[in-house]
């Protein structure tokens, strides 16, 4: 049998920091997976934002 193990992958929640402090109402979040052993900081991504409809920061929530 395979034995299964944990691995270093984890499911993470990115949220839209620009729309966060406008205090519009919603919000934009992904959820994506990262490598905890090679990225162990904090992530940034641009990504899109339906809401607000641009491109914009979102960084990892916990």
């Amino acid at each position: 049998m395979a034995k299964k193990s944990k691995g270093n992958r984890m499911q993470i929640i990115l949220e839209c920091t620009e729309h966060k402090a406008t205090g519009l109402p919603g919000t934009s979040r992904y959820i994506t997976q990262k490598n905890k052993k090679n990225t162990p900081d904090r992530v940034e991504l641009k990504k899109y934002n339906p809401i607000m409809k641009k491109y914009t920061v979102h960084k990892e929530i916990k």
